[in-house]
Order: C-alpha cells, then sequence, then structure tokens
C-alpha cells in the first residue's frame, strides 16, 4: 500500500525543519531565502505532497471553511447565489461546505449541528424555514458568526441588503406603462419578509398611477416551476390582461401552463418574473423580470462573512445592491 508523503519527508527532501517548510507553506516563510522557499515549493509539487488539513486546524486554530445552508439546491436562483460564494471563498482561501435542507426545519437543524461539530468558522444561511430558536440555541450559544441572507429578515449583525420595494415599484411602473389596469400577483402562501416588501412596493406603486389590487388577485402557489403551472387557472380565473410572479420560477411554469391553455404570452397576457436567473434568455418567450445580482449577493454575503471570522469585534457590515428591469419579451402592451 502506498505511503502518503509527510511534510516529515518533504523536510528531509529539502534539507530543512519541518517548521520551516511548515511556515513557507503557510503563507508566512518571508524570513527564509528565496532559493529555500523556492525548492520547498518544487518539492512539493514533485513529491506530491498535500497538507494535512486536521494537522493544519490545530496549528492555525481555523478550519478556513463556511458552511452554506440553501432552501433548494435545484433552483437557479441558489445555483447563481452559490457560484458567487464559491468565488469569493476561493479568493479569500475558504472552502464552503454547501447544504440544501428542501425547506425542512428538522434537516436544518441536523445540518447545522453537524456543521459546528466539524468546526466551521461561520455560516451563510439563506433559507426562509431557519427560527430564531436555532440561531439562539445553536449559533449565538456556539459562538458562530453568520449571515442571514435574501428570504430571512432576522437579526443578522451583517446584511446584504437588496431593495425589493424599489424592486416591486420598478414591476408596477413597467405593467402600467404597458396599459396594463387588471394585473394579478403569483405569491407564495407564507412569503417571507422580503416578498412582502416586493408586495408592498409593487402594489403602492400600482396606488400611485390609479390602479388598485385587489385582495382576490394575489393568487397563491409554491414558489417553484410546478407552483407557476399548477397557478394557471386561478390566475385565469381573475382575467387579468398581464401577471406579476414573485420569483422567474414562478412566472416560467405560469407560461408553460398559459401556453397549455391556448393563450399566447405577451399577445393574450403579460409575464413579469423577478429575480434574473439564467434560464430567462433561454425560454420562449425571453422572459421580462426584476434584475438582482444574485452571483454578487453570493460573494458579498461570503466576504461579509469572513470579514467578520477575522475580526468578530469590527462593527456591522451593510451592503446595498441595485434592483432593475430587464425587458424582454414575455410583457407586452395591452391589445
Amino acid at each position: 500500500m502506498t505511503r502518503k508523503v509527510t511534510i516529515r519527508d518533504l523536510a528531509e527532501a529539502a534539507g530543512v525543519s519541518v517548521t520551516t517548510v511548515s511556515q513557507i507553506l503557510n503563507g508566512k516563510g518571508e524570513r527564509f531565502s528565496l532559493d529555500t522557499r523556492r525548492r520547498v515549493h518544487q518539492l512539493q509539487e514533485e513529491m506530491g505532497y498535500v497538507p494535512d488539513f486536521n494537522a493544519r486546524n490545530l496549528i492555525m486554530k481555523s478550519a478556513q471553511t463556511i458552511g452554506v445552508l440553501v432552501p433548494n439546491l435545484g433552483n437557479p436562483f441558489f445555483s447563481m447565489f452559490i457560484r458567487g460564494v464559491q468565488q469569493t471563498s476561493r479568493d479569500r482561501h475558504f472552502i464552503p461546505l454547501i447544504f440544501g435542507a428542501n425547506h425542512d426545519e428538522k434537516l436544518e437543524s441536523y445540518y447545522l449541528q453537524e456543521l459546528i461539530k466539524r468546526a466551521v468558522d461561520g455560516l451563510i444561511i439563506a433559507s426562509a424555514s431557519i427560527t430564531g430558536e436555532a440561531i439562539d440555541n445553536i449559533l449565538k450559544k456556539n459562538g458562530i458568526p453568520y449571515l442571514l441572507i435574501d428570504q430571512n429578515g432576522g437579526p443578522s449583525v451583517d446584511r446584504v441588503r437588496i431593495d425589493d420595494q424599489q424592486g416591486g415599484q420598478l414591476a408596477a411602473q413597467h405593467l402600467v406603462a404597458l396599459g396594463h389596469q387588471r394585473i394579478a400577483v403569483v405569491m407564495p402562501e407564507h412569503p417571507t419578509q422580503n416578498l412582502l416588501i416586493r408586495l408592498d412596493g409593487f402594489r403602492k406603486q400600482l396606488a400611485e398611477l390609479g390602479v388598485q389590487l385587489a385582495s382576490t388577485a394575489v393568487v397563491t402557489a409554491a414558489m417553484t416551476k410546478l407552483g407557476g403551472y399548477q397557478a394557471t387557472s386561478a390566475v385565469l380565473a381573475q382575467k387579468p390582461t398581464a401577471v406579476f410572479a414573485i420569483n422567474d420560477e414562478t412566472a416560467l411554469g405560469l407560461i408553460r401552463g398559459l401556453h397549455e391553455q391556448g393563450l399566447r404570452v405577451p399577445e393574450d397576457i403579460s409575464v413579469l418574473g423577478y429575480d434574473d436567473i439564467d434560464l430567462d434568455e433561454y425560454v420562449v418567450p425571453k422572459l421580462s423580470t426584476i434584475h438582482q445580482p444574485v452571483v454578487t449577493m453570493g460573494q458579498q454575503a461570503t466576504t461579509l462573512l469572513i470579514n467578520r471570522i477575522q475580526d468578530q469585534r469590527q462593527p456591522e457590515q451593510l451592503v446595498n445592491l441595485p434592483v432593475e428591469l430587464r425587458d424582454r419579451e414575455s410583457t407586452g402592451p395591452v391589445k
């Protein structure tokens, strides 16, 4: 059986001490000559030496690892968010451990506890089902830095904030500018704080433009493609000329349902989404939507968390990110 190359093997080959090799490989070898550093790195590559992660943790007192918990790994929104997390984690020399909790509080609590057992340095939580009790009993008691993102308005010290009020306003302005007066909205049955803010901005902007959104015009559905598809009949019962779907997944499912009912988008009914996921430009018609910089959200969330991990005494960090309209093909003027 082949034996794993150890740091002692590397040190003997380089003719230096184990401490010297350790400091050079951990980026703290400035006091050693350039030739020594080059020799250690060259031999590391030739011998295929990979540092022992657990031993490094004991020395550095950090696992250089963050946990990331999202509701659904299959949702393109969260795959884009994770892309941003991975990019910044790599730049900052951290490893993200990523889990999808599938909106299951028990599974979520299990993952949180297991991540803490594995000594992660901090957590990014983008799950709406995380409870204040879980935060108090699991995170705060263990002194784990964390950041709540997107769906949860809980007590996170640091925040990446999207202007959902403005997003709702932009959606209303776009549809009214196209002449729409009868508008339906598709929302989840138990909306999170950011979705309520989004709806509030939409409703208030409509009112300012002289359009009233009836309570019956808000149709409830799961925030998935299937949820949007299954909401088709309830949406059509409102006889709208336009629909504002609270996220793109819902909008895409709804467009499929409308197509099966023999309706054309946007000629017979306009559909507007929210998020601007990758799929939007590859469906027919291309989805008009409110863009939020999802990859940047992942990057900024990771930056703030690692900053907090490295200095827990610093003041609160707040990043505001803009939203804007992406006017494509799924919205058009009233006939």
